[in-house]
């Protein structure tokens, strides 16, 4: 089984090969490969979590089924756009204190 940083990795690679100007994009974007359980019995589902800032939403999602079919490939289930502005301001969020080294990388995709 591959890890999650390395699968992340390997999708914005591939991305960036194949579609230069949507690489740019995940350039400026945090790229992850979130896990979750699902169903009974609990199967493992994996998906693209992809972490911007307000202005680069609406470019990211133009290019949606792009990057969807990339994460089909790849035996990920879904892509999924994430305002990391609003994930770092959410008062409720655990974030800081459960995955300092995403906080503070997401606190350089906010800006």
């Amino acid at each position: 089984m591959i890890a999650e940083d390395i699968l992340a990795k390997e999708f914005a690679r591939v991305v960036s090969h194949y579609y230069p100007n949507i690489g740019e994009l995940l350039d400026g974007c945090y790229v992850k490969v979130i896990t979750c359980f699902w169903g009974r019995p609990a199967r493992r589902l994996q998906y693209i979590g992809i972490y911007c800032s307000e202005e680069i939403i609406p470019y990211v999602q133009a290019n949606k089924e792009v990057l969807r079919e990339v994460a089909d490939n790849m035996g990920l289930i879904q892509v999924v756009c994430i305002n990391a502005r609003r994930l770092l301001r959410d008062p409720m969020s655990k974030l800081k204190q459960s995955e300092p080294r995403l906080w503070l990388e997401l606190q350089l995709v906010a800006t």
